[in-house]
């Protein structure tokens, strides 16, 4: 089985990746920043214990015994730091835990000497403690531990998280910016292939590469306006030119013709002349349709009703009188016309020499199947493919037939004109099926 794969625009793709690396980045940085910022910020942590701790003994080497006392109670009442005197029976707990602490305690005790102790609780009161001595007296020293903290997850993951919107936000605008120019250049060729040849690109714009692209598109916007122009010339000079003179071939064998049977086959093949022309102009008409809401069932009588000679074609017709199609009704009338006269001259039965032609249809979903489908000898399988192909006759037998080998594929090109699909095939019970699908109207 093959594996579906998930179509991104140019767009989203960009967006994705640049949001991607802009992540990473932010994140390394991140862990980069924090590895940095892990040592000084414990050696500052230690140094300002540390300071403390010498500004106590310094404190107490300048005061008496009786002295001393009076400012250890002074220092105890102090919120940010406090004094007291340690002893035996004092229950801590170590302050020691993480990478961090154990950073702290190693610098308190290379700055004031290997018996320091660093505790987080002592007697119940918690803190940053410091043990240390000074004239054989221990004493504990209790700092604000808040002071000491790294970096808090809560205060990285603010930071962070305001650093991942600035990259989504700057993805969005970087990815815009990347690809404006490519959606121009789509919308420009989307309009070039609904044969609106007026789209011109940027030609100044700072990307040289960009440049050379819009130049080179808006030239050949230009040629094949021209191209345009120049065919729409020739289609109206084909058909005055040709016509014209057999206009002129049908007056001269009227007045000067006396045989009665060749005056009838000069009309004939001025009539297939005639037609062949209309087959000409029909494939190379221009683009344009207008779609509007058409009656299936009204259309596919009147154009059944041209075809009146029952000797040689008869439709049936099984399309429900509310049937609407979203197509141009003139196209859409000028397939059935060229699928009604396909039939006529390739689907007739071997066994009475007529074209048994039957149109149906079909609703699926938003769509609708119109068929029509002959009763004749049908189409050798390996040529269906090349049917809808200009000037492609589908056997020997057809070499014979008065026709431009134009009409499928005229057929074919409408339709897809109409936003429709054109599809041909041997039908099961015999003969030739078409299935046209247009869009369903509201």
């Amino acid at each position: 089985m093959a594996r579906k794969h998930v179509a991104l625009s140019l767009f989203w793709r960009t967006f994705f990746l640049l949001a991607i690396l802009l992540a990473g980045g932010v994140f390394a940085w991140t862990q980069t920043f924090r590895a940095m910022e892990f040592e000084p910020r414990a050696v500052q942590a230690a140094q300002q214990i540390a300071s403390l701790v010498n500004l106590s003994r310094a404190a107490l080497r300048s005061t008496d015994g009786i002295n001393r006392v009076a400012l250890i109670k002074s220092m105890q009442n102090q919120e940010s730091m406090r004094l007291q005197p340690r002893e035996p029976t004092d229950k801590w707990e170590p302050y020691e835990i993480d990478r961090f602490t154990r950073a702290i305690g190693q610098e308190l005790r290379s700055r004031l000497g290997p018996d320091t102790l660093v505790a987080s609780d002592v007697n119940g009161a918690s803190g940053l403690w410091v043990g240390f001595s000074f004239d054989k007296d221990p004493y504990w020293l209790q700092a604000d531990p808040t002071r000491m903290q790294p970096i808090t997850w809560t205060t990285l993951v603010v930071w962070v998280g305001i650093a991942l919107v600035a990259t989504v936000l700057g993805s969005v605008a970087i990815a815009r910016l990347i690809n404006q120019p490519l959606r121009d250049l789509s919308f420009a060729a989307s309009r070039i292939r609904e044969g609106e040849f007026d789209s011109r690109l940027d030609e100044n714009t700072l990307t040289s590469e960009i440049r050379q692209v819009n130049m080179g598109f808006n030239r050949m916007a230009r040629e094949l306006a021209k191209v345009e122009e120049d065919r729409a010339v020739m289609l109206a000079g084909i058909s005055h030119d040709l016509r014209t003179p057999l206009a002129r071939l049908r007056l001269e064998a009227e007045m000067s013709v006396d045989d009665d049977e060749a005056k009838r086959n000069m009309a004939m093949d001025i009539d297939q002349l005639d037609a062949i022309i209309d087959k000409f102009m029909d494939y190379a008409r221009p683009g344009e349709v207008r779609l509007t809401p058409v009656h299936l069932s009204s259309l596919v009588d009147r154009e059944m009703s041209a075809f009146r000679d029952p000797s040689q074609i008869r439709i049936t017709s099984r399309v429900a009188i509310d049937t609407k199609v979203m197509a141009d009704e003139t196209e859409l009338g000028r397939v059935l016309q060229n699928l009604f006269e396909n039939a006529r001259r390739y689907g007739r039965s071997t066994d009475t020499g007529i074209a048994r032609v039957t149109v149906s249809y079909a609703r699926t979903g938003p769509w609708v199947i119109l068929s029509v489908r002959d009763h004749g000898p049908g189409v050798d399988p390996k040529k269906i493919a090349q049917l809808t192909t200009p000037f492609f006759r589908g056997d020997a037998a057809r070499t014979a037939a008065t026709g431009a080998g134009l009409g499928l594929a005229i057929v074919e090109k409408a339709v897809q004109r109409m936003g429709g699909t054109f599809e041909i095939a041997n039908a099961a019970e015999g003969g030739l099926i078409a299935h046209i699908r247009l869009k369903k109207a509201p």
